[in-house]
């Protein structure tokens, strides 16, 4: 059995640094990422797009995560001592159940032609990313499959191609290096039946892997008893280790619109909508995050067949600052979304609006399994 990861997405991190992001404990600046090493955090998650900008060169935002971008960050992390998960999404731009919109490069490619672009690009971009030096100690091969990727021709139902396309990427990793261990990744955590359905049919179609990812987000993806429920059927079900790829809980519902420096139009506000919120285990409070990720860690670390393999906080450093949203106009074409822009996340960070870390650190770093 490895050691129970502690993970953070940091995808952003270079894009709010820029725009202006500086992060304390009890009141002194901190370079953020010694802070994270001093808490017990190992391994930092860092998601690649093809090419997030649009045809005239405007930036898609969220971290405009090329690959360039994403060497940058993994480059940092690397030698600031941390473990890389790599996570390709197969599209120029978010990737999730809701979307999961094929590269402009691969616009019009049929079936046999994008499983070779997967193949290509993920054995190109991960040869770069290792030759850079970076610690790679583990690799995601598409972001959120539950409807697949690649669409139309790789979405559910159509497992033959999906498992063709998920394939191709694990191929490709396995010339490069095959000692990384990878991982294919569904959200919505509590949702037994579609992990069921999904790996049934991939299990009988794709290549091996090692670990089985979720996202597990409380205000969208039932309680914490539903996602124990679910890693314990799935952990006996495929004898793989399980890796909680992203998770979050907010610990405020108050608006950060004065830190945006938006006007009401211009952004989205957050995810956590409060006919959500009234929904979770816990309050979306200080204490309430602390007292979540106390639960959400014991459960983890506890699933059957000791299979509870670690988790990744998503986007920890994702404070409001002005110019750093979920999406720029361009993208929003891109996507085919009304907008509007905007930070989403700040009130699910692990830093208060004004930089200043939380009290859940100290549950992050005397956090041991048993």
């Amino acid at each position: 059995m490895s050691k129970f990861i502690k993970g953070m997405d940091l995808s952003t991190l270079l894009e709010v640094e820029r725009c202006g992001a500086k992060y304390f404990e009890n009141g002194q600046e901190i370079d953020v990422l010694e802070f994270m090493k001093k808490n017990e955090v190992d391994t930092i998650r860092i998601r690649i797009w093809n090419d997030p900008k649009s045809e005239d060169g405007e930036p898609y935002g969220a971290g405009n995560n090329d690959l360039d971008e994403s060497i940058a960050i993994a480059k940092r992390v690397t030698d600031a001592g941390f473990g890389v998960l790599i996570n390709f999404h197969y599209s120029d731009f978010w990737a999730d159940p809701g979307k999961q919109i094929k590269p402009k490069a691969w616009t019009g490619f049929g079936v046999e032609e994008l499983e070779k672009a997967v193949y290509d690009f993920t054995l190109e971009s991960l040869n770069k990313i290792l030759d850079a030096g970076v610690n790679v100690t583990m690799i995601q091969v598409g972001n959120e499959l539950s409807n697949g990727l690649l669409w139309p021709e790789g979405q559910v139902p159509n497992y033959d191609n999906i498992a063709k396309f998920v394939s191709a990427g694990i191929r490709a990793c396995r010339e490069v290096n095959p000692d990384i261990p990878l991982m294919i990744h569904l959200d919505n955590g509590g949702n037994n039946e579609l992990y069921r359905r999904w790996f049934d049919n991939y299990t009988q179609r794709g290549e091996d892997f090692e670990y089985i990812g979720l996202s597990y987000y409380p205000f969208w993806h039932g309680s914490l008893q539903q996602l124990e429920d679910n890693m314990n059927d799935i952990a006996v079900r495929y004898g793989k280790e399980l890796v909680i790829a992203e998770v979050s809980m907010g610990y405020t519902m108050e608006d950060y619109k004065d830190y945006e420096k938006l006007e009401d139009h211009e952004r989205k506000g957050y995810a956590t909508r409060q006919e959500l919120v009234e929904k979770i285990d816990y309050p979306m409070t200080i204490q309430g995050q602390v007292d979540f990720m106390k639960d959400f860690l014991n459960r983890v670390a506890n699933v059957a067949d000791n299979k509870g393999l670690g988790f990744f906080w998503w986007e920890p450093t994702w404070i409001p600052v002005p110019g750093s949203g979920w999406a720029t106009p361009a993208s929003l074409k891109y996507m085919n979304d009304p907008g509007p822009c905007g930070n989403e996340w700040a009130n699910q960070a692990l830093f208060d609006y004004d930089g200043n870390a939380l009290p859940i650190w100290d549950v992050i770093r005397e956090f041991k399994k048993n």
